[in-house]
């Protein structure tokens, strides 16, 4: 996944006159690039607020490389302008009424337009995150973004390649890195009540009304899932988990 990094764009703005030029020279050969295409980029913006919408398009009215072609107070107005205008980018706020970004970004990726989606929000929470990033958005800001951050995402998200806000990335990660819940299915933690209760296989059999056989691949299952290695102590494991109640 390539990334663009708003983080170095944001300490710029904050640090050392040099580093600030860094910023500006980068952004500069950005723009450049894109005038010796030939063509500005093309940009719907898609927000409820008209106040925030204003603020947008006042922000990147002196950009040269960005043409801001459309502009829509919800997600159903988004989409219609995203099929009858065919923008290289839309800036799509999260929550919007009618349809909201989540919505409307299922539909631009769904229709199989070439318009790459870049979310620009307020919210962080995982949950809108992985909302946005499943629906096929190809980026995902913050409304606190720079200007310099928000060019550079919209010719990076232009070229199909992934942008995340610093904070959006850390979720991420943060979220691949957390263990995955393990869950066993009703009939393994029948299995294994009937295992907490002392009875053997062939007992187990004869309890649930299934084979012997179908009672070891069972266990076998279950002792993956639980990365343990015999019965007992499958039954601390899953008990310490709270998949099976304590006894």
């Amino acid at each position: 996944m390539t990334a663009t990094e708003p983080t170095s764009a944001s300490a710029s703005t904050s640090t050392s006159g040099s580093t600030a030029t860094t910023a500006t020279t980068a952004t500069t050969a950005t723009a450049t690039t894109a005038t010796s295409q030939g063509r500005r980029l093309r940009v719907v913006l898609a927000d409820d607020h008209t106040v925030m919408r204003a603020g947008l398009v006042a922000l990147l009215a002196s950009e040269p490389t960005i043409d801001i072609v459309g502009e829509a107070g919800d997600g159903r107005e988004a989409v219609r302008l995203v099929e009858q205008l065919d923008p290289d980018v839309v800036l799509l706020d999260l929550r919007m009424p009618v349809l909201d970004g989540v919505g409307a970004t299922t539909e631009i990726v769904g229709s199989g337009a070439r318009t790459r989606v870049l979310i620009l929000t307020t919210y962080d929470t995982d949950a809108d995150i992985e909302r946005g990033v499943e629906a096929g958005a190809t980026g995902y800001l913050l409304k606190d973004a720079t200007r310099d951050q928000l060019v550079e995402a919209i010719h990076s998200a232009s070229r199909g390649e992934t942008v995340l806000a610093p904070r959006v990335a850390q979720r991420l990660v943060a979220r691949m890195r957390r263990p995955v819940p393990v869950a066993l299915t009703a009939r393994e933690a029948d299995v294994l009540r009937a295992v907490a209760d002392g009875l053997s296989n062939a007992e187990i059999g004869r309890r649930l009304f299934i084979g012997e056989a179908t009672v070891k691949t069972h266990l076998l299952r279950i002792f993956a899932k639980l990365d343990v290695g015999d019965r007992t102590r499958a039954v601390v494991v899953a008990m310490n988990s709270g998949l099976l109640e304590q006894r």
